[in-house]
């Protein structure tokens, strides 16, 4: 089949990859002038366990800020948010997201021998409690983990600091979880490869495509400044809330919302008092992971596009827990730490849609939130399953559109 795919993240990269590994004829739009320049550019790396990942799914952590320009959609949203995390189906979709989570690490691993590539990865997570508090919050999760056959050991601070020797002696530490299976990559570097592989196998990437609208056939996209729309015979939404925006006029309203997040990378200062692999601070909800030579630390969850006075409080957290869990492991004063703040295009439940668009021929592969880089290759391979009207190797239906 010849088909078009919207948004080259790394969601759209990866189901670029998929549908030409299967003989596809796939044409790639992208408005940018590279891939992976959004959401993906400033992911936090983390891989797995990607249901710990913060921000993953509602009621699993702090509250969403508020912020200059969010306005009452944003305070609804919000709330809505916070309803889906006490509703009574929240365990099964926790429990389908780390399906997804699981069968995407399998899946990107796979790719990655496949390819035989290094994607900067480290193995192992450690989610650092402050207080023995901080366990109750992630219960939920971490049931559901174990249930799975996740391996976590609770350790305490001593073992923990054995496990990552950089971490600071004088920081308050109750103790930890220690997923030995946890892992990190850079994410933007594999969207790059999985282009290249793509384009290796006919794909064709088409950057600076501001896709205007869905055009009225089953299967064509009107590009602005062409005169008629382009005709395929599968389209795949794979751009984050431009999906949504064109999605609207087909009278599917799904409710995805820009939640802003920020990342620091800075680069590596001292091998020995570096995080070794991931840590997750769930008290403030973030991240810190190596990436080669680089420690990248992530956190914040905004509804708005703030301004600089605003966004200076969660970057102060940010930079805190770099020096605080790590002192003396990256190099915070350099001129090549690199400051990000993004959206990520999530859903108020958390979870992503993947799956038939509502019209004959058209598909969606977005709203992963958090977890873009975590669920990325595994929603690509279900969908090119499905497409291809094979039955995919995870249930799709918890991801469906019609649940909004």
């Amino acid at each position: 089949m010849q088909i078009a795919i919207v948004g080259a993240g790394i969601v759209g990269a990866a189901t670029a990859y998929e549908l030409a590994a299967d003989g596809h004829q796939v044409t790639l739009f992208e408005q940018r002038g590279a891939a992976a320049e959004e959401s993906s550019f400033g992911s936090a790396g983390l891989l797995a366990p990607a249901l710990l990942v913060p921000w993953a799914a509602p009621g699993m952590g702090g509250g969403l800020r508020l912020v200059r320009g969010g306005g009452m959609a944003g305070l609804l949203w919000r709330r809505r948010w916070s309803r889906a995390g006490r509703s009574p189906g929240q365990p099964a979709l926790l429990g389908a997201l780390e399906r997804l989570g699981r069968f995407s690490l399998a899946r990107t691993r796979e790719l990655a021998q496949r390819l035989d590539v290094n994607l900067e990865t480290s193995r192992g997570t450690l989610v650092l409690l402050r207080r023995t508090e901080d366990l109750e919050q992630l219960q939920p999760a971490l049931q559901i983990l174990r249930d799975a056959g996740e391996t976590l050991h609770e350790v305490d601070a001593g073992t923990a600091r054995l496990i990552e020797p950089g971490l600071a002696t004088d920081t308050p530490l109750a103790g930890a979880l220690h997923a030995p299976d946890g892992e990190a990559g850079n994410c933007r570097l594999f969207a790059q490869i999985l282009r290249h592989a793509a384009q290796q196998l006919g794909a064709q990437y088409v950057f600076g495509a501001h896709v205007q609208a869905l055009g009225s056939g089953n299967a064509s996209l009107q590009i602005t400044g062409e005169p008629a729309p382009r005709r395929f015979d599968a389209v795949v939404l794979c751009a984050g809330l431009a999906s949504a925006a064109l999605l609207r006029p087909l009278g599917l309203r799904l409710p995805m919302a820009a939640v802003h997040g920020y990342t620091i990378s800075a680069p590596l200062r001292e091998d020995t008092h570096a995080p070794q692999g991931s840590v997750i601070d769930p008290q403030h909800q973030l991240t810190i992971t190596r990436q080669g030579q680089r420690v990248r630390v992530s956190g914040g969850a905004e509804l708005g596009h703030g301004d600089g006075a605003q966004h200076a409080p969660t970057l102060q957290t940010l930079y805190l827990a770099l020096s605080g869990w790590f002192p003396g492991g990256a190099l915070t004063s350099s001129p090549q730490v690199q400051v990000w703040r993004g959206a990520r295009p999530t859903l108020p439940d958390g979870a992503p849609i993947i799956g038939p668009g509502g019209r004959n021929g058209l598909w969606i592969n977005a709203g992963h939130g958090a977890c873009g880089w975590a669920q990325a290759c595994g929603s690509a391979r279900a969908l090119a399953d499905l497409i291809a009207g094979r039955t995919p190797a995870i249930d799709l239906q918890p991801f469906a559109a019609g649940r909004f």
